[in-house]
């Protein structure tokens, strides 16, 4: 691997490189199991016990409820979710995977296990302060978003 040159990066910067790069090594991980990274995190969420709302996939995602829609209604076509009404709230419904959807998640999941277990053993420190820092930059950047 190349080394890049660190002098004028700030912390957005490597966010931003740690994403792409993160996004490009799991799409080619995951392409045999026919999702790409971002469905695989997708269903993981969605494979909770009661799914999730829109309102917590756009949250979560940092997008527009429109982009949410447009992301369930493909998911929808693929046959992997299914909207059920929301015990909470009449107005909104939660959003769950199916059976097939259940199955495709599995798949990619054991394509993605050997990937998470190698990038953890390449870290360096304990995943547990990976996971702390990550958080506290995610928190960052949300508060900055949230400012506006």
């Amino acid at each position: 691997m190349t080394e890049r040159p660190h002098n004028d990066h700030t912390l957005l910067f490597e966010v931003w490189l740690v994403a792409n790069s993160t996004r490009a090594l799991l799409d080619g991980a995951l392409r045999r199991g026919g999702l790409d990274a971002e469905d695989f995190a997708l269903y993981s969420v969605l494979a909770r016990p009661g799914g999730a709302t829109p309102t917590d996939l756009a949250a979560m995602m940092a997008r527009p409820a429109t982009t949410v829609s447009s992301i369930v209604s493909r998911l929808e076509g693929r046959g992997h979710v299914r909207r059920t009404p929301n015990p909470d709230d009449a107005r909104s419904y939660r959003i769950e995977l199916t059976r097939s959807g259940r199955h495709a998640h599995a798949r990619a999941g054991r394509l993605f296990l050997p990937v998470l277990a190698q990038v953890e053993a390449n870290l360096g420190m304990p995943v547990s302060q990976a996971e702390d820092v990550l958080r506290l930059i995610e928190a960052a950047v949300r508060a900055a978003i949230n400012h506006d």
